[in-house]
């Protein structure tokens, strides 16, 4: 990771939530922060770029407020609210991309490591607030050339925890309707790439551990899938995102440096 971070034009990085296992934090002087973040991400290039952060239903286990709270405290770790937008212009290119950063907990509940999925949101109204709001920054970026949504939990997957009910309700038709580029989550334990109705789902959760189930292959629209990887073998991975005026080109990397699988998603037409 610090040697892709430290490719020119490096921007953040983004955590997908499930930051700490397996019960989160209990305030922002945890240890944990220090044990689990600031003393694993080393790296030069890690060290100099801002991370920006999600939760995830394990850092739902324990206090969120408290991720949140910690922003003030380390100087790359940005965590400014359960859910929140991010809009930056290209480099040398009149081009503007957005990141939606989305509490999928809030939205849909707590799951389980057990394939039980969420079973509805703890406060009905704080999930309908949150999703009042993404209609709006939707809405709002009608004028950008890139549009990501960023979740824990996956609209489709093909792994354990498969695809996530509340998502395809309600997450789902909103990316296609606003021809979102890409949806990018964690929660299940490798690495893919779907592709349906013209959005490109990226899923990056090889972080800590592998799993190769492919048990909710039938649950995902047929020639969707188009990359998997999860050898327990492995030392894990992660999803590199590069933009530009041509494409927004997805890399996946094994922590080898071993490049798995390249795809480039093209800008909105606007």
């Amino acid at each position: 990771m610090g040697r892709a971070a430290a490719t020119p034009g490096a921007h953040f990085v983004l955590a997908l939530g499930d930051n700490f296992y397996y019960e989160g934090v209990r305030d922002e002087r945890d240890p944990r922060f220090q044990e689990t973040f600031e003393r694993v991400f080393t790296a030069p290039a890690l060290r100099e770029l801002p991370w920006f952060v999600m939760a995830g239903n394990h850092d739902h286990a324990g206090n969120v407020s408290a991720q949140v709270a910690y922003t003030r405290l380390s100087p790359r770790w940005r965590f400014p609210h359960p859910y929140y937008s991010l809009r930056w212009e290209l480099p040398g290119a009149n081009v503007s991309a957005r990141l939606l950063v989305l509490d999928t907990v809030l939205l849909c509940g707590a799951a389980d490591d057990f394939g039980g999925g969420p079973g509805g949101p703890r406060d009905a109204a704080a999930a309908r607030a949150q999703l009042s709001w993404l209609r709006g920054r939707l809405a709002a970026a009608r004028g950008d050339r890139y549009l990501l949504v960023a979740g824990h939990y996956p609209v489709w997957s093909v792994a354990e925890h498969g695809p996530t009910g509340c998502l395809l309700r309600r997450l789902r038709p909103l990316l296609a309707r606003h021809r979102a580029t890409a949806y990018l989550c964690g929660h299940d334990h490798n690495l893919q790439f779907l592709q349906e109705a013209g959005v490109g789902y990226v899923v990056s959760g090889a972080g800590n551990f592998m799993v190769g189930s492919q048990q909710h292959r039938g649950a995902v629209p047929p020639r969707a899938l188009r990359f998997f990887f999860g050898d327990p073998a492995s030392p894990g991975g992660f999803a590199h995102l590069r933009l530009d005026a041509r494409a927004l080109t997805v890399t996946f990397l094994e922590a080898t440096g071993r490049v798995l699988y390249r795809v480039a998603l093209p800008p909105r037409d606007l």
